[in-house]
């Protein structure tokens, strides 16, 4: 899996560019799926603009593109927000999915109530 760093009117240092990879490193070890991250740093220059630091991440996996967006006063809290907000959408994505094999958790259940349904219009 690759983590990739870019900077929109930002020069990404290293010392950011391994605050990214360590954030996004730990959130991709949660899920096997994810073949790549996509992080673009930017910075608004606009004086009148509040939360000038804005971090975004595209999460490349085998089955879809989880993408989210967090604004914040400096850079490293922005990168904070973001992993926290990605780690969120991960956890929900993966109680969605379970295996190849079957849709989701969803259809099962509805699938189980259409059963247990149909056994009580039979009795």
């Amino acid at each position: 899996m690759h983590i990739y760093v870019n900077g929109r009117n930002i020069e990404i240092t290293d010392a950011i560019k391994a605050y990214v990879k360590e954030k996004m490193g730990k959130v991709a070890a949660h899920y096997d799926q994810i073949q790549g991250i996509e992080v673009v740093l930017s910075v608004i220059k606009n004086p009148a603009a509040s939360g000038k630091h804005v971090a975004e991440v595209s999460c490349k996996m085998s089955t879809g593109v989880i993408r989210c967006e967090e604004a914040a006063e400096s850079m490293y809290a922005s990168i904070d927000l973001l992993a926290d907000k990605l780690a969120r959408q991960i956890e929900k994505y993966k109680g969605k999915t379970l295996t190849p094999g079957k849709e989701s958790i969803r259809m099962d259940a509805v699938e189980e109530d259409i059963e247990d349904d149909k056994e009580e219009v039979v009795e």
